[in-house]
């Protein structure tokens, strides 16, 4: 019998008017791309303000992720959207303030500090599996349940604040309303705007927005308090606020430490809720991997750090759906310098396109692209791929700075999950896969829970 594949969007013509485009990318940049895409080496796009450029072919991304991500900042087009929300954080800024944030805050990323926070994402993986099993023998919106673990996760590691927080839970309703409110491409993103002309935000996401920088600059002022009164404890919020620039030996200010408190909500949070969903959508759909998920975590008990390097399976189950459903579907960069790519000129100022998504399914690269094959990362061309054309996290110098963090996260919440819980498809309810702020499903995805 053939397997079954994993949904992926529908592609438009090749051809469609600029308005067309604006159109179909804001509502879905994913089913707004052509179907050649998946075979293209490059792809350039033309528009009367500028020319985008999607690059598949795996020696140019890497020269702009590794090689010369100082010629290749990260884009203001693409980030426009989300500075209500982010202001000046690390995922958004470049040059000399991007080194500083980086200076002071990949040291609490470290991996010994994996160690330290495991007890904390273990305590939140065990009250989601707690959630989840009161929910047996329903049918449930399984991006709901990933999405208050994964919050849990961050607040608990963050701050040493479980969900069922007060303002912990505050910030992660305000969070909700925000993700689905918020388009992934501001006006900005297609006409090159005065600095001095006001953004076209919707008023519900510009509000949303500072409802959340509101509680994440109390949760911010009183931890300040705390450090100062010797009594706050050692998370990575405290990690963070603590260091100093080992260049200036300045910390980062409350506002400074807003900013950086979005974005690790934002990525930390969103991101693992759509692989995690996605996760366990693929191996509902995939009874036979999830069987083999749940008997590998039968092993894990004591919460103890070293249960995490046994989940292999998990672990390739986790990167498999990062593959197919990487939550950050495209990342923008913009070129300082005149280039020639495959014999094309690129002018000065352009957008260099990377896509994780038609890259991690590119059909002139890895076997079966559209297959769900976890197995696929012990084989030669799986560990090829994994070094030439895999790049959930980004890559080079600007790669996440929590992916270590998420590596273990996913497959730790994938397994406690599923260790004593099934889930199973509900008829009629595939998802369509959507990039909100995230690779998402359009109408939700919804799972029958029942106990082993």
């Amino acid at each position: 019998m053939t397997p079954p594949k994993p949904p992926k969007p529908k592609t438009r013509p090749d051809r469609v008017s600029l308005w067309r485009y604006m159109q179909l990318f804001r509502a879905d940049i994913l089913s707004a791309q052509p179907a050649r895409l998946y075979r293209a080496w490059m792809a350039e796009f033309r528009t009367p303000f500028f020319r985008s450029y999607l690059l598949n072919q795996p020696d140019l991304v890497r020269l702009v992720l590794k090689e010369r991500p100082q010629d290749f900042p990260k884009s203001d087009r693409i980030s426009e959207g989300l500075r209500p929300l982010l202001g000046e954080s690390v995922f958004l800024t470049n040059g000399a303030q991007w080194e500083r944030q980086r200076r002071i805050i990949d040291p609490a990323f470290e991996g010994g500090r994996l160690r330290d926070t495991y007890p904390a994402m273990w305590a939140a993986a065990e009250a989601a599996r707690t959630r989840l099993a009161r929910q047996a023998g329903q049918v449930v919106e399984i991006e709901e349940i990933t999405s208050h673990a994964a919050a849990d996760v961050i607040f608990r590691t963050l701050f040493s604040l479980p969900i069922e927080d007060e303002v912990a839970q505050a910030v992660f309703q305000e969070f909700r309303a925000y993700q689905r409110t918020q388009p992934i491409l501001n006006l900005a993103a297609f006409v090159p705007l005065p600095r001095w002309m006001p953004r076209f935000f919707r008023r519900d996401t510009r509000a949303a927005a500072a409802r959340i920088r509101g509680l994440i600059t109390g949760l911010t002022t009183a931890r300040q308090a705390e450090i100062a009164a010797g009594t706050a404890p050692d998370d990575l919020a405290t990690k963070i606020m603590t260091t100093r620039d080992p260049l200036t030996n300045e910390t980062f200010s409350t506002q400074e430490m807003v900013d950086q408190v979005a974005i690790f909500f934002l990525a930390g949070h969103e991101t693992s809720a759509s692989a995690l969903s996605w996760a366990l959508y693929l191996l509902a759909l995939f009874p036979d991997w999830q069987d083999k998920v749940a008997d590998e975590a039968q092993a894990l008990g004591t919460g103890d750090f070293a249960e995490a390097g046994r989940l292999k399976i998990s672990r390739d189950v986790f990167r498999e759906t990062l593959r197919l459903y990487p939550p950050v579907p495209m990342m923008v960069r913009e070129n300082r310098c005149p280039e020639q790519f495959r014999d094309r000129n690129i002018a000065k100022g352009a957008q260099m396109v990377l896509s994780p998504w038609h890259l991690h399914r590119h059909e002139r690269l890895w076997d079966r692209p559209d297959d769900f094959d976890p197995a696929r990362w012990g084989t030669e061309n799986g560990r090829t791929c994994a070094r030439d054309a895999f790049i959930p996290f980004s890559a080079g110098a600007r790669v996440c700075t929590g992916a270590g963090f998420a590596m273990v996260e996913g497959p730790l919440l994938l397994s406690l999950l599923l260790r004593d819980l099934r889930v199973d498809l509900v008829e009629n309810r595939t998802p369509e896969p959507v990039a909100h702020l995230t690779v998402r499903s359009r109408n939700g995805i919804f799972l029958r829970v029942t106990r082993r």
